[in-house]
């Protein structure tokens, strides 16, 4: 039997990426057979069409997208307590269990270099996967694997003396800072949420945000964060701009609270005032996705949370549609999580 998948074949471009008809797959020992219904897109997909990881792509050809959910349809040997029908998420690297990643660790990663979510059928062993909670439709569920396991662990290093919650700002509407706003204010936290665009303010304000800074008008906005919390700053920053934002984000960090760093989109290479670090024990931490554990951790408070919903941009594509949908990702007009119906 055949399929349909996307294949970025012979060469690392959007030329070379096509929908291409392969083999369906049949699971191995530990393995589920899904039925992908749904995928989900991340910049890392647009940049790794053009070999944008280097080496950590991978090989062509390689099929792209790390993000998806499926129906298990059919079982390997030796699986078992997995039902046929239910619904289960592909962690996006799939050898990182627990623990430390370890610097071999996106070895293991999905959509470069390993094989992704952007087909009807594909493989993937049980321990590497996790069930999706009942109350997510199937395009809600393609969103829960990068964007949201990182959001959840950034929120992980929430300083232990935060009160009420804590008070978390984030940046801009990509992926990760949706995700965090809404998985904070899920929490109880105070969220301050800053952009460049009036009318996604307004759309953070309907997600929750209890506070908007428009960054073009207020450069500064590390001081407009301060003065928002009577001088002392906020719990924890989820910093997703780099170079460009670093600096404001170390101010609009409290004494004793912490920044945790997530991208680069402004930037790779930042000047940072030291002392504004160490005299004030502000700390900074890199926070990469998460291991198969966390996606269970977070899979089950999830499931305890039926008012929670991801925010999902107003256009869906179908499956043929995906290589527009990775083409429009940078112009920076959706806003919410992009999703392609697969069936």
């Amino acid at each position: 039997m055949t399929m349909k998948q996307w294949q970025i074949t012979d060469e690392w471009s959007f030329d070379g990426l096509k929908m291409v008809d392969a083999d369906r797959p049949e699971p191995g020992p530990g393995e589920v057979l899904l039925k992908m219904k749904a995928v989900a897109l991340n910049y890392r997909d647009y940049l790794m069409v053009g070999r944008g990881y280097g080496r950590m792509s991978g090989e062509l050809p390689l099929v792209p997208l790390s993000d998806g959910v499926g129906e298990v349809v059919a079982l390997g040997p030796d699986v078992d307590g997995v039902a046929l029908g239910s619904r289960r998420l592909p962690c996006f690297i799939q050898t990182w269990y627990d623990g430390d990643l370890g610097p071999a660790g996106f070895d293991g990663a999905l959509g470069g270099p390993l094989d992704g979510t952007a087909r009807e059928y594909m493989c993937v062993p049980v321990a590497s996967s996790v069930p999706v909670p009942e109350h997510f439709s199937d395009l809600e569920g393609a969103t829960l694997c990068c964007a949201a396991i990182t959001a959840w662990n950034a929120l992980a290093e929430m300083p232990a003396t935060a009160v009420d919650g804590g008070t978390v700002v984030t940046l801009g509407t990509g992926g990760v800072s949706l995700f965090a706003l809404q998985l904070a204010k899920a929490r109880g936290a105070r969220v301050i949420c800053t952009s460049s665009s009036e009318a996604k303010l307004a759309r953070l304000k309907a997600l929750g945000a209890d506070e908007t800074i428009n960054y073009r008008e207020v450069p500064e906005w590390g001081k407009a964060v301060l003065g928002l919390t009577d001088g002392i700053g906020a719990d924890l920053v989820v910093e997703v701009g780099g170079a460009d934002t670093i600096a404001q984000s170390m101010r609009a960090t409290r004494a004793d609270g912490t920044m945790s760093l997530i991208g680069n989109v402004g930037g790779s290479i930042a000047e940072v005032n030291l002392p504004l670090i160490f005299m004030f024990r502000k700390r900074m931490i890199g926070i990469s996705t998460g291991s198969v554990a966390d996606f269970s951790h977070m899979m089950a408070d999830l499931a305890g949370r039926p008012d929670f919903h991801p925010a999902l941009d107003d256009r869906v594509y179908d499956f043929d549609g995906l290589s527009d949908a990775l083409q429009a990702l940078p112009k920076g007009e959706h806003f919410g999580k992009v999703v392609v119906r697969v069936g």
